[in-house]
């Protein structure tokens, strides 16, 4: 597959197809933890992802599959790492009507649940999306509008590091388009307030699902990311806030409140002292 982490696509014991990430992926070792937090957080909100899951790769089927390697620089490659791996269910399956990561300015209009990019937004923001927001777009024979996916959580949390420096142009689609319906804090609903009030208990379970060694083993680490987590809900608003009043401009249909200043000669008992 495409992508710096070098996934494969993978025919699974279940019979569906999988997009697995290896845990010696050239991006970093947490990116794992990272898909599989973030998506399920996204998934509890009531966004469009794919379903995921923890993906045993055996020995044997690395040793006796063909290109289970990853490309390292200057000419190099090592053998993908057996053991638990992270899996995120291909977009259409093995039938797929079309599928497609990019759609012309024009055709995004047909996408039938484009309000979910803010939504998406609202999640990137939350995590510490440190990438662009990616997605795919499919759709069934015989349908006309697309269903965008939310894919790629591997860059949330900052990738690697766990921390959140929240420069406001990261974690965003590429283009305004998606984001030209937004006119205020109504269109971020319901995922916002999802986000705003989720469970402590919500975020620990999804936390407990992560494989240790896909953060080494350490527990206090995950411990600390899922509290600064549950920290960040209240800031959310003002996360998406600074995207908006970016150089960017994003929302262009916003609704801004004005004031008129009144001169204070008309400022009191005014009613009625002036005829048209």
């Amino acid at each position: 597959m495409r992508g710096g982490a070098q996934s494969q696509l993978m025919l699974g014991a279940d019979g569906k197809l999988w997009v697995v990430k290896f845990q010696n992926n050239p991006q970093h070792l947490r990116v794992l933890a990272n898909e599989l937090i973030a998506t399920r957080l996204a998934q509890a909100a009531g966004l469009t992802v794919p379903a995921t899951d923890v993906v045993e790769v055996t020995e044997w089927l690395i040793a006796n599959t063909r290109d289970m390697y990853i490309e390292l620089p200057h000419g190099q490659s090592e053998r993908y790492r057996a053991g638990l791996q992270f899996g995120s269910q291909f977009v259409g399956g093995l039938m797929p009507g079309q599928v497609v990561d990019y759609l012309p300015e024009q055709q995004l209009e047909e996408v039938r649940n484009l309000p979910e990019f803010a939504g998406m937004l609202a999640l990137d923001k939350w995590t510490g999306n440190c990438n662009g927001r990616q997605a795919v777009f499919d759709r069934k024979p015989r349908e006309r509008k697309y269903r965008a996916t939310f894919i790629d959580q591997g860059y949330c949390f900052n990738a690697g590091e766990w921390n959140f420096p929240d420069p406001p142009l990261r974690g965003v689609y590429a283009r305004n388009r998606v984001y030209a319906g937004v006119t205020g804090w109504k269109s971020f609903e319901p995922w916002l307030s999802r986000m705003e009030t989720m469970e402590a208990d919500k975020l620990w379970a999804i936390a407990e699902m992560v494989p240790p060694e896909w953060y080494g083993g350490d527990t206090a680490v995950i411990e600390q990311l899922m509290e600064k987590m549950l920290l960040r809900r209240s800031r959310l608003r003002d996360l998406i806030g600074s995207f908006r009043d970016s150089s960017r401009e994003p929302f262009p249909m916003w609704e801004k409140k004005t004031s008129v200043c009144v001169p204070a000669q008309f400022a009191h008992d005014a009613v009625g002292k002036f005829v048209m």
